[in-house]
């Protein structure tokens, strides 16, 4: 049996695996149906965390979708397992890794977590999306629509369409048909962005390979960085999801963004990962 903790940030929901060698991880068709919310546990993301691979960090973790495919970062995941690695360790600092790099994070409550995100990238090649050139906003014809995006990596691709009320966001519609766009070679998370002021934004994300989720902690740094550039929003900004609220501050071109939100337990429980197989 393998043990598992159910968690969530913001109702981006998470069943999260420890593990002791990398052969153990399942497979793409087990994670899919792990991920079935009638016959198995329910998630957004699988995370897989692993023993340490560099030097001074406590944890290397994999984050698998909803429908098996593997992404580079999770920021909710990674207040997730932040906030579990703090307990376990007996301290407020938790550095980590993932496939996109470096994560540190500090638990400043049970249940409140920020992490350092890295510097966002702008570079088209980066995402991958195809450009000739580096702007703030790039053109992108979906059927007879010409839609204006900001494009960004935060260690995972990311579109941002700025849109009157995200109320009336055709989320359903233009999420996915961004999301596999042509231009975007590993697909591309989509954020619909309404400025409320400039410290205040509200959100909604249709993340690749799972459809819109009630939180998107790379979704919501992704937003506030295009926002900032395009010179609508402060360099601190409250994020408001359906599933609730995120901090994000970033100081500018050449340093991190910093995401801050709750992270929450659940459940735990066993798993007989051969019935899945």
């Amino acid at each position: 049996m393998t043990l598992f903790s159910k968690m969530h940030g913001l109702g981006n929901d998470f069943l999260v695996l420890e593990l002791t060698e990398a052969a153990a991880v399942p497979s793409a068709e087990v994670f899919r149906r792990l991920a079935d919310r009638r016959t198995g546990v329910g998630f957004d993301q699988a995370l897989v965390l692993l023993p340490p691979r560099q030097n001074g960090t406590d944890v290397y973790y994999r984050i698998f979708n909803f429908d098996g495919s593997e992404v580079e970062q999770c920021g909710n995941g990674a207040r997730c397992i932040a906030s579990r690695l703090a307990r376990k360790l007996g301290r407020r600092e938790v550095h980590m890794e993932c496939p996109s790099g470096r994560i540190e994070a500090m638990v400043s409550a049970p249940e409140w977590v920020a992490v350092d995100m890295g510097e966002p990238n702008f570079v088209p090649t980066a995402l991958p999306f195809d450009a000739s050139r580096e702007a703030d906003i790039y053109p992108l014809r979906v059927g007879e629509t010409e839609l204006r995006i900001g494009a960004v990596s935060m260690g995972n691709p990311h579109a941002v369409i700025q849109v009157p009320t995200v109320a009336d966001a055709a989320v359903d519609t233009i999420g996915p048909a961004v999301e596999n766009h042509s231009r975007f070679a590993r697909r591309t998370n989509v954020g619909f962005m309404e400025v409320v002021d400039r410290d205040h934004i509200r959100l909604r994300v249709f993340e690749r390979g799972v459809g819109e989720t009630r939180a998107c902690g790379t979704g919501a740094c992704a937003a506030a960085v295009v926002g900032q550039r395009l010179g609508l929003l402060s360099q601190d900004v409250a994020v408001d999801l359906p599933g609730g609220r995120l901090h994000v501050q970033w100081g500018g071109p050449g340093t991190h963004v910093w995401m801050s939100g709750p992270a929450v337990d659940v459940f735990e429980g066993s798993l007989d990962l051969e019935r899945f197989t």
